[in-house]
């Protein structure tokens, strides 16, 4: 794990400043001679800068994104608690944690602060920029605005605006957070059991009717309670609590709510996708019932070099680490070829 610090105030979207910001990232392998084979990858809501770890079937050595070949670099977002700028972190002006001060975040915020750290490392082409979720909404916005920097595009579960759907699941989980007596306490375990609501939203919403059904049903037909679907849910909420921070959640599922390709640039979001030339693999999961497949494509019917492949996964949104060796098979195939 490494350290950027960037000591020059940092403008938001929004209109406010970070008078400094720090991001955490993670790098593998080594830059080749003509610094040619770089691949960043773009994590999703609560993930980290660890990329070799969460999504482990796809990066890592004898995987396809193989640290013996590429210099894969993974920052940890904006926002988040992983030892970026956050709501964890210490304002320098006053020496005490943001929590609900921290000012509000954009997408493209995020991607100018992966900016920052490019250009810190010396980077001048990146060969491949990957992303899932809302780690594919940010390499869409990068491609956007450093066109000539990025040469090719994966993208997987994700789509070129936030939609209807996914701003109403997300509203829903911060509702959840605000319920919590403790929310906008002072201290960071504020919001904790909101956070475990928030979290048992979202699992409905990563997976699905059909896994649910076929995971989680109890074989025993006379129970009347301790159900396992019940136990399954409380579990998923309580691991998210003990590893993340409420504040950050509610802060970056606004800012997923904030993701529009065309905002302030384009008519409409077809003319944003028509202006990402460059060529894209984009992946759909069948039962993804976040980023349904009807998303991705859209993307590809507008965005002029992309391919499309539709994977059939029962693990509905989080197919986009599940399935790693479709993906495996899918994206090595396009690299090799284009």
């Amino acid at each position: 794990m490494n350290h950027f610090y960037y000591g020059k105030p940092f403008t938001l979207e929004c209109g406010d400043s970070l008078p400094s910001i720090n991001i955490v990232y993670n790098t593998y392998g080594a830059l080749n001679e003509d610094r040619s084979n770089v691949v960043w990858v773009c994590h999703a809501l609560t993930a980290n800068s660890d990329a070799a770890h969460w999504w482990s079937g796809l990066i890592g050595e004898d995987k396809l994104i193989n640290p013996a070949k590429y210099f894969i670099v993974c920052a940890n977002i904006l926002g988040s608690c992983y030892g970026s700028t956050g709501p964890v972190s210490e304002d320098p002006l006053n020496k005490r944690p943001y929590y609900s001060h921290f000012p509000r975040i954009t997408i493209r915020d995020m991607v100018r602060a992966h900016i920052l750290l490019r250009q810190h490392l010396g980077i001048d082409r990146i060969h491949l920029l990957m992303g899932g979720s809302m780690g594919g909404y940010q390499a869409c916005g990068w491609a956007l605005m450093e066109r000539e920097v990025i040469k090719k595009l994966f993208l997987i579960a994700t789509s070129s605006t936030e939609s209807a759907w996914g701003i109403a699941v997300h509203t829903a989980q911060r509702l959840a957070i605000e319920a919590d007596a403790s929310w906008r306490e002072a201290f960071p375990e504020a919001g904790r059991k909101g956070l475990k609501a928030a979290r048992a939203i979202g699992i409905l919403t990563y997976r699905n009717y059909g896994i649910l059904v076929k995971k989680q049903s109890d074989p025993d037909p006379e129970k009347t309670d301790h159900y396992k679907a019940s136990s399954y849910i409380e579990y998923q909420g309580e691991k998210l609590v003990n590893r993340f921070n409420a504040y950050c959640y509610w802060l970056l599922t606004k800012a997923l709510d904030s993701h529009h390709l065309a905002r302030g640039r384009y008519p409409g979001v077809e003319q944003a996708l028509q202006s990402i030339s460059q060529k894209t693999l984009i992946m759909g999961i069948d039962s993804d019932i976040l980023c349904p497949l009807e998303e991705q494509r859209f993307m590809a019917r507008y965005m002029p070099a992309a391919e499309l492949v539709e994977i059939d996964s029962a693990y509905g949104h989080d197919g986009f680490m599940v399935e790693t060796g479709k993906i495996t098979k899918y994206l090595g195939a396009w690299l090799e070829r284009v």
